[in-house]
């Protein structure tokens, strides 16, 4: 079997949902992604949602330029290879955004479990069906807001809430508080300011945060600040999460762990490099001893292969997904079965769920 031709599709979503108090610095976004489409000379095919930051125009021609001559004529099912090879080929000459590589090996995957007739998940090799589900808020106007988000999360059964708050410390504590308030002492609430914070208020919102019983604090510095992150791992008994945006996973994340810069590491199909990357990153953290909590990708139905690889691992106690879950859940054509709390796995070969190619071709302004 080998790849015979790839689709590129950029896309734009015509009524984006983000207003400007969602995004620090309050700036509007579009919401633009590529959707690939990787089709064999045996009949098999598979799409694909893929990354594309602020741009679908430039990620598609990186994607185009970069990736598809690569992929072109390759046996789909040989992902370790294209792998090595890819990282050989990205380092001498290349020198693209891993997001770009995910959605071509995404693909690959998707058809060797079709092939096989299975649903993605269980041709990873199952650990279960279900995942607990945890929100993930956007930015929000006041703490209060916050506090209702919680609440409601909490009301709909969902396993966690976590604050992405706008980085003021004052602000930030407010909210922190506010939400512990409304949702009792049992529910778990995360912290995720996005590097926000110096070391010195990332040492106070961290105490204030044990008295709160947060279970993780998230990227309170910038990823790649290890140094400081490991002195803050080092000081504070609330966990450290981090590695979401570095590059290269695993390689990178090799060294934060060994050296004790996290507690809890990151990955996702998106931006560490697709199935095989956050395959690779979960693995070595399991043997470890460490967690590999799987990061959002924002659009669902990349958010449902973030779910078979979570289904596929013992060690990511969550499935995350941003709120309101109804921005995001467009382009597939069911939406993912979440019962009491958990993301429940479809039975269906391949992704599961079939994309919407209705919302697909309206969003398509251009296809490479």
């Amino acid at each position: 079997m080998r790849i015979k031709d790839v689709e590129i599709r950029l896309c734009r979503l015509q009524e984006p949902p983000m207003a400007a108090s969602e995004m620090r610095g309050g700036v509007k976004s579009d919401l633009e992604f590529l959707v690939l489409t990787v089709k064999t000379d045996e009949g098999l095919e598979a799409s694909t949602f893929g990354f594309a930051g602020r741009g679908a125009r430039m990620a598609g021609e990186i994607a185009a330029s970069a990736l598809k001559p690569f992929f072109l004529g390759r046996d789909p099912l040989f992902r370790e290879q294209h792998w090595h090879d890819y990282r050989m080929a990205d380092r001498w000459w290349n020198h693209v955004p891993m997001y770009s590589y995910g959605p071509f090996d995404i693909a690959c995957w998707l058809i060797g479990a079709l092939s096989a007739n299975q649903p993605l998940y269980k041709y990873l090799g199952a650990y279960r069906d279900r995942v607990p589900v945890y929100a993930s808020s956007l930015l929000l106007k006041s703490p209060a807001d916050y506090a209702q988000q919680a609440r409601e999360i909490q009301a709909r059964g969902w396993k966690g809430y976590k604050l992405h708050p706008p980085g003021d410390v004052a602000f930030d504590l407010e909210a922190y508080r506010a939400c512990r308030e409304a949702v009792g002492p049992d529910f778990k609430l995360m912290s995720d300011p996005v590097a926000a914070y110096t070391f010195e208020q990332a040492l106070k919102i961290g105490r204030e945060l044990e008295k709160l019983d947060y279970y993780w604090f998230e990227e309170p510095l910038y990823d790649e600040s290890h140094h400081t992150l490991r002195e803050l791992t080092r000081t504070l008994d609330i966990p450290i999460c981090g590695a979401e945006v570095l590059t290269k996973h695993p390689y990178s994340v090799a060294e934060c762990i060994s050296g004790r810069v996290f507690d809890i590491v990151r990955a996702d199909v998106s931006w560490s490099g697709g199935v095989t990357a956050v395959m690779k990153t979960a693995h070595l953290a399991e043997a470890f001893g460490v967690q590999c909590e799987i990061h959002t990708t924002i659009y669902h139905p990349l958010e449902l292969v973030n779910l078979h690889c979570c289904a596929a691992v013992k060690n990511s106690e969550f499935f995350e997904l941003l709120v309101p879950d109804t921005h995001y859940a467009f382009g597939l054509k069911e939406p993912i079965r979440i019962e009491d709390g958990y993301a429940i796995l479809p039975d269906k070969p391949g992704l599961g769920i079939d994309l919407d190619w209705d919302i697909i071709d309206n969003c398509t302004f251009d296809m490479l």
